[in-house]
């Protein structure tokens, strides 16, 4: 049964009158309209209302108890309305009181493993589900407008993902790590939701990279999957996005060669989905360290030229700055300590030493098994030029599973085993990656994203569950707060009714910081 609940309450927010696609050109500001707040992945407010003069004062303005899974998503605000999911619901509630104007339910089998939020297309909002349906929902009162099949569930598949919205399309990647399958992106008629390109992670045989699967037969369910958002560049007409491990996951005795382009960066023509480039960032990977962690973007001076950069804080442990224009890679180095890499290659990709791949009786690694970062959301800030990630290191054992036959067994084909882990949050200078400060979090991992803003401010939270308010230059705590729970997605920002706000999703229940009336500062 499918249900969009409407409340009639008093609220002091105005309908949505739909997005204007003119705002996905600008950096976020009093909106957030998509799961990056922008195109560019920076996760980067211009709002400056909280600053670190007075963050120090944030306060709870409201809670909202969604009573279902624990909230991974990141919310959209456009003219007063939040819409918020969790798998199998959206909501929309009023962003100034927190109050719900509607709730679209929809049931479905399949892989709930998390739902990280909705795009909007003028007045129109779109999600995926846990049985791989991408649903159209009235963004004015929560009635389901079309419901399509992206893929069969029976074999998988499910959707995640917050899609990306660009011009006349709707990009989507699949999910789904459970079986043998292929992968894509797929751009979507947000209007009638027909399929208008598909760009599939594992080439054809015969086609460019199909060379780099030595053992054919496991090009055809090779995997790859493209489970988070990615970034848009519209000067350059350019799409962004990262892709998944191959298959068997820790199995690479039956995938020799580097299995492109899995675990890749790759920029497609968002008018064809043809390939323009790729960068492998982890060239026959057996650790399942996907490289899917968000492509940012932004222009800056990288060794004495201006260049239009884009990087990654990537899982396998390096951090990545690419040519964004070209793929050409201008710095490959680690972000945390890492053994299973001999160098680089020409290329500028990693190359993975053959005795630190999985082994029968175990192999040690001097990384933290589910790798150096994951899908939490990393961010730049154009003003201090620091790129922000939560980071984990550590100590791991990697095992692999062979049948009677000697053969790579079942689809994970092993299995790995934490020793010790660290968190700690990054200030990397992009142009060297070395730090510019850190914040140590101690022992366990945070999956908590990153917001900055042009307050001077970084917000995220810790291992501990701690709300966590720095400055943004100097990496000085400034606020905390405790929600009761761990925050397992990313804050945002946005103003209604003349307050700025920012969010964070603990566990299930959304909270609203602000600052006292008293001492909002008026325009």
């Amino acid at each position: 049964m499918r249900t969009a609940v409407l409340v009639f309450a008093s609220v002091s927010c105005a309908w949505s009158q739909g997005l204007d696609p003119s705002a996905l050109l600008k950096p976020a500001g009093n909106d957030w309209p998509s799961y990056n707040g922008d195109y560019s992945g920076r996760r980067f407010s211009t709002l400056t209302q909280i600053n670190d003069k007075n963050v120090d004062s944030l306060t709870l303005a409201w809670a909202f108890q969604a009573k279902t899974s624990v909230l991974k998503g990141t919310p959209l605000e456009v003219n007063g309305i939040l819409y918020l999911t969790a798998p199998d619901n959206v909501w929309a509630l009023d962003a100034a009181t927190g109050r719900q104007l509607w709730r679209y339910q929809r049931p479905s089998e399949g892989n709930h493993i998390g739902q990280r939020g909705v795009a909007m297309y003028h007045d129109r909002l779109y999600f995926g589900t846990p049985d791989a349906h991408l649903i159209c929902l009235d963004a004015k009162n929560g009635k389901q407008v079309w419901d399509v099949p992206i893929a069969d569930p029976q074999f998988g598949y499910y959707l995640s993902m917050a899609p990306l919205v660009i011009k006349n399309q709707l990009i989507i990647g699949t999910s789904g790590d459970q079986a043998d399958v292929p992968h894509y992106v797929i751009s979507i008629d947000p209007e009638t939701g027909k399929e208008q390109w598909r760009w599939s992670s594992l080439p054809k045989p015969g086609e460019a990279g199909s060379e780099t699967w030595l053992n054919p037969a496991s090009l055809k369910n090779g995997g790859g999957p493209a489970w988070m958002t990615g970034s848009y560049d519209p000067e350059l007409n350019l799409l962004y996005w990262g892709t998944g491990n191959p298959h068997p996951v820790l199995g690479g005795v039956a995938r020799p060669g580097a299995n492109l382009y899995t675990c890749s960066i790759v920029a497609l023509n968002p008018d064809t989905g043809k390939l323009v480039w790729y960068f492998q960032a982890s060239p026959h990977d057996t650790h399942d360290w996907d490289a899917t962690e968000t492509p940012v973007l932004f222009d800056g001076t990288f060794r004495g030229t201006q260049r239009k950069l884009l990087a990654q804080a990537s899982r396998n442990g390096y951090f990545f700055v690419l040519d964004r224009k070209t793929g050409e890679n201008l710095l490959s180095t680690p972000f945390v300590p890492l053994d299973w890499s001999a160098g680089l290659n020409e290329r500028g990709e990693p190359v993975p030493k053959p005795e630190k791949e999985p082994q029968v009786n175990g192999s040690l690694l001097k990384s933290y098994y589910n790798g150096g970062t994951n899908w939490m959301s990393p961010s730049f800030s154009p003003q201090t030029k620091l790129f922000y990630v939560n980071a984990a290191s550590g100590y791991s054992l990697f095992y692999l599973t062979l049948d009677e036959r000697k053969r790579a067994e079942g689809h994970q084909a092993g299995n790995a085993v934490s020793l010790l882990s660290d968190s700690a949050l990054l200030a990397l200078d992009y142009e060297t990656g070395k730090e510019r400060w850190r914040h140590e979090e101690g022992p366990g991992v945070t999956y908590s994203g990153i917001l900055s803003t042009a307050g001077n401010l970084l917000f995220t939270s810790d291992v501990t569950g701690n709300l966590l308010a720095f400055d943004a230059s100097t990496g000085e705590a400034l606020w905390h707060a405790y929600g009761g729970g761990l925050m397992n997605s990313s804050p945002m920002t946005y103003e209604a009714a003349g307050r700025q706000f920012v969010l964070t999703a603990v566990d299930s229940v959304l909270y609203a910081w602000s600052l006292p009336r008293s001492k909002v500062t008026r325009k």
